[in-house]
């Protein structure tokens, strides 16, 4: 028998979810199918569990360099698997609360696998959802009839072709969730944001960490000062780089129990992480059996986030914007409204904040210096060390610094990027002015608490006029 929705979103992680309770606030009967767990990748293997990690990784730095702070420095004993629990505590506390919310806002859950169907005796569009049971292959599915389809079935980690995954001793981050054991030796392949989060972690866990990236420079979408101060500081923690290399099946094999890597000499790990990008989760959605189009493999979708047919939606991961969870789940909203007629405001994607939760952390928003030039924009740059502001010292900060770009003439912020402690918290600051439309002069002439590390934005605020006091 055919169920009848408004809405049924495929995919129930974060995008998901949060698109199916909006949509049941704006009184839509709403369904999400998930082939595994609600919460997706960022609750399960992303954005929670990496940072449970961090936490710990953090507490075991402090307690090794504890004479920073006039204690006696400590050198910690634990089990990664009391690690992996504490985590896994976080991911199900998580997890409860969206199942509540899912029943709060009366929301129907199916499990299994989503396929959209083409025309048929249900409706006369593509787009009745038919879910299949995945543990039972001969079972009937389940028929969606629906007025809207939301796809957000988000990304996996991608794969060398020459190094494909075997779980052992080749890595994806999903495999990372739950190690074992630290590895003594350990190779990272990509110098991106999940590569260096996790060489950070397992580096403040005991591990000795290599680094490995194809581009001249880590993280080569950010500031390029970022970029330095960031490898400058981790290397001093005994962190190895190699950038400019080029890895072929030839200069890496896995053999006798270990990952073998070529460059000007042979070196051996234990463990091999790739750490190279994700790809969409487009495998067997049935989009062959609708207009949808793809760009570089990624599902194309217009302003409003409708592909070819426009009661079919898609947001998150599996579109190709920036892949972060709070990006998601805004597209995820603006499609949502959208589909009830009305009109939202459209996400800019120069306003949204970028976090590296390493340590230092790194955060940032808008562009960078040479994205500004590549686009012959006219900008004023301003930057201060974060050694200027109290709390900041206090914290531990050698490199830190903020930097601010903004346009000589109408003084708009044009980009903002921050290394240092609790960064990735004050990058929400500089998130709402931009949506107000802030100055430079309205960020540096507000009121900010004394001592806080959000000093150094009133600075950078004020030193964009001319009138900055400590610097």
């Amino acid at each position: 028998m055919a169920n009848q929705y408004d809405l049924v979103v495929l995919g129930g992680g974060t995008a998901g979810y949060v698109a199916a309770i909006k949509a049941s606030q704006l009184g839509m009967k709403t369904a999400v199918v998930e082939s595994s767990k609600l919460g997706g990748t960022c609750l399960h293997r992303g954005c929670i569990p990496t940072k449970s990690f961090l936490k710990s990784a953090e507490v075991v730095s402090v307690m090794k360099n504890a004479s920073a702070y006039g204690i006696d420095n400590e050198t910690p004993t634990f089990e990664m698997k009391n690690i992996v629990d504490s985590k896994n505590k976080v991911v199900d506390q998580m997890y409860k609360g969206i199942h509540y919310l899912m029943k709060k806002h009366n929301i129907d859950i199916f499990e299994g696998h989503g396929r959209i169907l083409g025309p048929s005796l249900f409706s006369p569009m593509a787009g009745t959802v038919a879910v299949e049971d995945p543990d039972d292959d001969e079972a009937e599915s389940e028929i969606l009839v629906n007025q809207n389809v939301l796809i957000s079935t988000g990304s996996k980690p991608r794969e060398l072709p020459f190094l494909p995954f075997d779980h052992d001793l080749v890595l994806s981050s999903d495999d990372m969730m739950e190690l074992d054991d630290i590895p003594r030796r350990i190779a990272i392949i990509g110098g991106g944001v999940i590569g260096l989060e996790f060489a950070s972690m397992l580096n403040d866990l005991g591990s000795d960490v290599t680094v490995l990236e194809a581009g001249d420079d880590i993280l080569p979408d950010e500031d390029k000062e970022v970029s330095r101060t960031l490898k400058k500081s981790l290397s001093g923690r005994g962190i190895h780089f190699e950038t400019g290399i080029s890895l072929d099946e030839n200069s890496i094999k896995v053999q006798d129990g270990s990952v073998k890597v070529s460059l000007d000499s042979e070196m051996a790990f234990d463990k091999v992480l790739v750490a190279v990008g994700r790809s969409p989760n487009i495998d067997d959605l049935g989009l062959t059996n609708t207009k949808i189009e793809l760009d570089n493999g990624f599902i194309k979708t217009n302003e409003h986030y409708q592909t070819k047919n426009n009661h079919i939606y898609a947001a998150g991961d599996c579109i190709g914007n920036l892949q972060l969870a709070h990006v998601a789940t805004k597209e995820a909203v603006n499609a949502v409204t959208h589909m009830a007629d009305s009109d939202p405001y459209q996400l800019d994607y120069n306003h949204v904040p970028r976090c590296i939760y390493t340590s230092p952390e790194v955060a940032s928003i808008g562009m960078t210096e040479l994205q500004l030039k590549a686009q012959d924009i006219s900008f004023k740059s301003h930057k201060i060390p974060l050694n200027t502001i109290g709390k900041a010292v206090i914290e531990g900060n050698e490199n830190g610094f903020g930097k601010i770009l903004v346009d000589p003439e109408t003084k708009d912020i044009l980009g903002v990027s921050l290394v240092g402690p609790k960064v990735t918290e004050l990058i929400n600051e500089v998130a709402l002015a931009q949506f107000l439309d802030a100055s430079a002069l309205e960020l540096g002439t507000s009121v900010h608490a004394h001592p806080s590390i959000s000093e150094i934005l009133m600075e950078l605020g004020l030193d964009a006029e001319g009138m900055a006091i400590h610097v």
